[in-house]
């Protein structure tokens, strides 16, 4: 890959120079405020109350780390995570890796076509069908932009709908704030039971995204190019980190917002167990305002994340098959499987849930070789993955290996 440097302005001031390199992160952000974190956020709440905040703020954490990883590792290598791995993994054992992947990537497109295809029913009434099939072609639409436009452009679009679905979920914890002393005692880790087992894998399945965690690597590259100078890669890798704090920590807040939202207006409320009932009670207890805020915040979610999902499989598939097919073909096949769902009349949201938890076990096929990669000095050179850096990823990858574990237990013991 040639090597291109990119060049400061030299007509703008310092901070605008390094504004105008902000973006990837934003992308892979959409990522972690999806419509699987949706269901997955309002039913912990609505359920459980304050219990499982501290679930979101450790994912949130391992998410910054992990996303900084991701982008770093494209730029001191000028490869993406995909790329490195097909280069590593015989055929076989590669071919098996993207099929698990592919697998990770469908659940991702299901939950986010299912959001947006319950927003456009809460919001105008659609059947859910048509709805999904308004998603799949608007997102069509966002994914040509970034054909014809390049990649900054959809960048901009991207981060306008992030804008939006932080204000769709948010505004409501203005007209009905949280309770201090629960949102405090929700940080202290503990569980009640397997379904509180089974939401928080959920919750980090929705949080720490696997697709994500593929997707940055390319973009970090794609956006900034792979530069032969060891200066400028360690000045482009201080701006990404910029760029993945302020893009999680917003993704963050809208996550934690979701939850409070849930647990001070919801609780105990019935039929909340469900999207389109939580829409219903928020409306009810919050009034009409914020009840369309939500839903135009669901639908905003529904149409940036599947757009970016799609984005990614392509990403996956490119980097371990060496096979690149158009982007909106890909999209067309991929959304079959969500339209079917929503034909067959399923429960959206507990669609919405079950996917989560299967992203949740697809995290460390993508985490592991990340960290193993990063902490490697022949990969990184210079930007290894320093001592704390390292122990952390690790201590991020039990974790979340951990949570599975116990979960699988819980479920097939039939314990609570």
């Amino acid at each position: 890959m040639a090597a291109t440097i990119v060049e400061r302005p030299a007509s703008k001031p310092r901070w605008k120079s390094r504004l105008l390199l902000l973006g990837p992160a934003f992308v892979a952000a959409i990522a972690y405020v999806d419509p699987g974190n949706v269901a997955a956020n309002l039913t912990a709440g609505a359920n459980y109350g304050y219990l499982l905040v501290w679930v979101l703020v450790a994912a949130n954490i391992m998410a910054v780390l992990v996303q900084y990883q991701s982008a770093k590792l494209g730029l001191a290598t000028g490869h993406s995570l995909p790329e490195l791995l097909g280069k590593r993994l015989g055929t076989h054992r590669r071919r098996l890796f993207w099929v698990q992947a592919e697998v990770v990537a469908g659940a991702t497109d299901m939950a986010e076509v299912i959001g947006g295809a319950v927003a456009l029913n809460l919001l105008f009434g659609l059947p859910l069908l048509m709805g999904g099939i308004i998603i799949g072609v608007a997102s069509m639409l966002l994914l040509a932009l970034q054909s014809s436009r390049g990649q900054k452009s959809f960048e901009y679009a991207i981060m306008m709908l992030l804008a939006v679905i932080a204000v769709g979920f948010v505004s409501g914890l203005f007209v009905h704030p949280p309770e201090t002393g629960g949102v405090l005692a929700g940080l202290v880790p503990r569980f009640e039971g397997t379904d509180t087992v089974l939401l928080a894998a959920s919750m980090l399945g929705a949080t720490v995204m696997p697709h994500a965690i593929y997707l940055h690597s390319a973009l970090a590259r794609d956006r900034h190019g792979f530069s032969e100078d060891p200066a400028e890669r360690t000045r482009l890798i201080k701006i990404t980190r910029v760029d993945v704090v302020g893009a999680l920590v917003l993704a963050g807040v809208v996550n934690i917002a979701m939850l409070l939202l849930a647990a001070s207006s919801l609780r105990g409320v019935e039929g909340t167990d469900t999207i389109a009932g939580a829409h219903a009670a928020v409306t009810s207890a919050l009034g009409p305002i914020i009840g369309v805020a939500f839903g135009i915040g669901l639908l905003a979610s529904g149409l940036a994340s599947t757009s970016v999902g799609c984005y990614a499989g392509a990403t996956v598939m490119g980097g371990l098959l060496k096979i690149r097919i158009p982007l909106l073909l890909r999209r067309v096949v991929t959304l079959v499987p969500a339209l079917v769902i929503l034909g067959a009349g399923i429960e959206p949201t507990l669609a919405l849930v079950l996917s989560q938890v299967l992203l949740s076990f697809g995290i460390p096929f993508a985490l592991i070789p990340l960290i193993r990669l990063t902490g490697k000095r022949e990969v990184m050179g210079i930007h290894t993955d320093s001592t704390p850096l390292r122990i952390a990823g690790w201590t991020s990858a039990a974790l979340i290996v951990g949570l599975n574990c116990v979960l699988i237990v819980l479920t097939v013991t039939g314990k609570s």
